[in-house]
């Protein structure tokens, strides 16, 4: 017994009137198809007679097929709007400044918390660590501690006081297995360096990733010479001079910046629990979530990839 129904089927699929071979009553939206095993008789002597209301099954089909449709839009309209209420919960604990600084409350931080999870449940990738999606340049919204992230602020903020430094911004670069974290510190308004952390990614699941960290570079700082302020000039101009009077080799290694091997000192396990085109959203194993936004395009999801997991 089969049905095939095409367009809208109003509410006699189930009724009791009997169908004829030959009936053209039927409005122009609505086909109905009944095949020999429903019983009645069609042209060419086949045999069929029982009541269209026996083979309620035609309306069920119809009904799951709609009903499946509105619940898979409700639960996209449910995502989208679990993106926008995190995002804008990030903007009112302070954004990413008052993240790196420690200036967010218990409140704000576990109302982050509650929206991050109301997002994961709703993850579109059920196999992010191989998806197309991971690659590309991601802003850094959210971490906790363990992170590479907090590792970079502990960095600026163990040297500088907050009143002299700020870590303006961060993100890191994914692409073949590895990661960029680049972390941008002003000082004094005037001067900019960038700490640079590579790390190593391997597979480990369709959700579980291991991090190691391979290699820390802290770039010779970049100078706004328009914005120092003007009690600071003489002594940047003297600087400025006793640098170019230091030999070659020793100027160079200054303007390459400061390299610092770290492979074999660090490495973590992580889950990937929500990414899609825009949003990638990380936990250590201890829990706690990083959430990054996109910079670049998205690429194309066709793209899938097969790697395959380590034991």
């Amino acid at each position: 017994m089969a049905c095939s129904i095409q367009g809208l089927v109003p509410a006699f699929c189930g009724s009791s009137s009997r169908l004829s071979p030959h009936s053209n009553s039927f409005p122009s939206l609505f086909s109905v198809t009944v095949f020999p095993e429903c019983g009645r008789k069609l042209p060419g002597g086949r045999k069929i007679g029982q009541r269209l209301e026996d083979y309620g099954v035609c309306r069920a089909m119809v009904q799951q097929t709609v009903h499946g449709a509105s619940a898979t839009y409700a639960k996209e309209m449910e995502r989208l709007s679990a993106k926008e209420s995190l995002l804008l919960a990030f903007k009112d604990a302070g954004g990413f400044e008052a993240l790196v600084t420690g200036n967010t409350t218990d409140m704000q931080r576990i109302d982050v918390n509650e929206r991050i999870i109301g997002l994961e449940r709703l993850n579109p990738t059920p196999r992010p660590t191989t998806s197309p999606y991971l690659e590309g340049q991601w802003n850094f919204e959210w971490f906790g501690s363990g992170s590479p992230g907090l590792f970079a602020a502990r960095l600026v903020f163990q040297r500088f006081p907050t009143t002299l430094a700020n870590l303006s911004k961060m993100d890191v670069v994914i692409k073949d297995g590895y990661a960029k974290i680049t972390a941008v510190m002003r000082l004094l308004n005037s001067i900019e360096s960038k700490f640079i952390l590579s790390t190593q990614l391997s597979v480990e699941g369709p959700l579980r990733m291991k991090e190691e960290y391979v290699e820390g570079v802290l770039e010779s700082p970049k100078v706004d010479e328009e914005t120092i302020p003007e009690q600071l000039k003489g002594a940047f101009g003297q600087a400025v001079s006793t640098v170019q009077q230091l030999p070659v080799p020793i100027r160079d290694a200054l303007t390459s910046g400061l390299k610092v091997p770290l492979s074999g000192t660090f490495q973590r396990l992580f889950m990937i629990s929500y990414l899609d085109e825009e949003i990638l959203i990380i936990r250590d194993s201890a829990g706690v979530p990083e959430v990054l936004t996109r910079l670049d395009p998205a690429p194309s999801p066709l793209s899938e990839s097969t790697t395959e997991y380590e034991s």
